[in-house]
């Protein structure tokens, strides 16, 4: 059977709350909404106010980990002050899940690359996730949505080192590319499935850069935003954005459409499809 996606154009906070309500979809008990806290510097990340309806209504906490790279998010200290500076600690209770070591471990017995994922310890507090994803390009994935926030955005700072190194640490920028989209589809299993079903995902196509929110100098948006999709299945999400970019009569996908190809980076969705949690196959359901 086919995933169900739910699409529409119209980009506003308060319809990211009506597209969770037409899903259907609750996730229940203590709610962590994974997002993109956004590198300082960052023009293109989607901040507090726009999350604010969906994240209020419901109820939860905003998580976030630390980064592997140099930055204003590398270490808690630094974290906590862009969490504040950018107003998500201001606005919403938040979570920085591997603020304290030791991290958690979930085990990936079918994992292709790495049979092992290690993320913030805190992620044992909830009982579900709402993955809010700014779909948009990224340097070495090609892209980044919901399979990107699972992986590298829930794993902690060495598991971050761990997953681009495709299980060796010391070659964090130097692995294999593909075992490295592999090893992000293996992690993304991890957390997907330790929710059991209590998880729903949300990409929103605005301010689509060729850059991801991680980059302090980002390269403007290079084509017109399209929409919001949610699912219950972060492969078909990802899989419905990349044909919405590549169905766009927008000239300016192009440079994003190179991006991708030239990150080989649908390769992480037929990576996570093999593994059998999702489905590359999906109805888009178009909502006004």
């Amino acid at each position: 059977m086919k995933s169900k996606v739910l699409f529409t154009r119209t980009i506003t906070p308060e319809k990211v709350l009506e597209m969770y309500e037409a899903l259907g979809k609750k996730v229940t008990g203590k709610i962590a909404f994974k997002l993109h806290s956004g590198e300082e510097g960052n023009q293109n990340f989607l901040g507090p106010d726009f999350w604010k309806p969906v994240i209020n209504t419901i109820g939860g906490t905003v998580v976030e980990c630390n980064t592997a790279y140099e930055g204003t998010r590398n270490t808690t200290e630094r974290h906590v002050k862009t969490l504040k500076k950018h107003g998500w600690s201001v606005a919403f209770d938040v979570d920085l899940l591997d603020g304290e070591g030791p991290d958690m471990e979930l085990a990936i017995p079918d994992g292709k690359v790495i049979q092992k994922n290690f993320v913030g310890k805190n992620l044992v507090n909830y009982d579900g996730m709402i993955v809010l994803s700014h779909f948009k390009g990224h340097p070495m994935g090609g892209y980044g949505g919901a399979l990107k926030q699972l992986s590298i955005g829930v794993a902690s700072a060495y598991g971050k080192a761990y997953i681009h190194g495709a299980g060796e640490v010391e070659k964090l920028w130097t692995a294999d590319h593909d075992l490295f989209l592999e090893s992000m589809a293996d992690a993304a299993k991890s957390v997907h499935e330790y929710f059991h079903g209590n998880t729903v995902y949300i990409n929103v196509m605005k301010n689509m850069s060729v850059d991801c929110d991680c980059c302090a100098k980002a390269e403007d948006p290079c084509m017109n935003d399209i929409g919001i999709l949610i699912s219950e299945d972060p492969i078909a999400i990802d899989q419905a954005c990349i044909d919405l970019v590549y169905a766009s009569d927008d000239p300016g996908k192009d440079h994003l459409i190179e991006r991708i190809e030239s990150r080989n980076g649908v390769h992480t969705i037929e990576a996570a499809a093999a593994l059998g949690y999702g489905s590359r196959d999906y109805e888009l359901i178009e909502l006004d």
